[in-house]
């Protein structure tokens, strides 16, 4: 078996390049959700304040008004280099892993009012944080890994063993 070694400036540059490419996806991350924050907030308080829409159904719209904009913030710039899936599987998983986040968020929320017996508006709005911020960080890393996967090289080509002249 033969080992080989990666010289350390080869290890020091991959490793530098994939600090890179994970603070370029974290950054672009952090502005598109910014950005769709926004945006939810301001569609649902155009809906329901202003064109007379329930709140749900404003609350409905505006989630996927803004979710719609952030999958077309990761696909196109967030996570622009990595493989393309199609964009329906893509759509279909994004929605998917944000629908599962909205209920981890919205079961932390009801264990800390219901079966913990919180009222405290002030100790609602830390769970509701907290949901947030756990659903934030598994919906960077579900996009990663299979919303938009790394694109894998195609396998080297395997040297042909060519015989010594004179060996048979």
């Amino acid at each position: 078996m033969v080992v080989t070694m990666t010289p350390p400036s080869q290890l020091r540059q991959r490793v530098q390049l994939a600090w890179r490419t994970l603070a370029r996806e974290l950054g672009g991350f952090g502005v598109v959700g910014g950005i769709a924050f926004l945006i939810d907030l301001s569609v649902f308080q155009a809906l329901y304040a202003h064109a007379g829409m329930g709140a749900v159904t404003a609350k409905l719209s505006s989630t996927l008004v803004s979710m719609t904009i952030a999958f077309v913030g990761h696909r196109y710039w967030s996570f622009s280099h990595r493989a393309r899936t199609g964009v329906k599987r893509e759509y279909l998983l994004f929605a998917v892993v944000n629908g599962l986040t909205l209920l981890l968020g919205l079961a932390l929320v009801a264990f800390v009012r219901y079966p913990l017996g919180q009222e405290s508006a002030f100790v609602l709005q830390v769970a509701n944080i907290a949901s947030i911020a756990v659903g934030t960080v598994i919906r960077f890393f579900a996009y990663r890994q299979w919303v938009f996967p790394v694109e894998h090289a195609a396998p080297a080509p395997t040297p042909r063993c060519e015989p010594l002249d004179g060996a048979a």
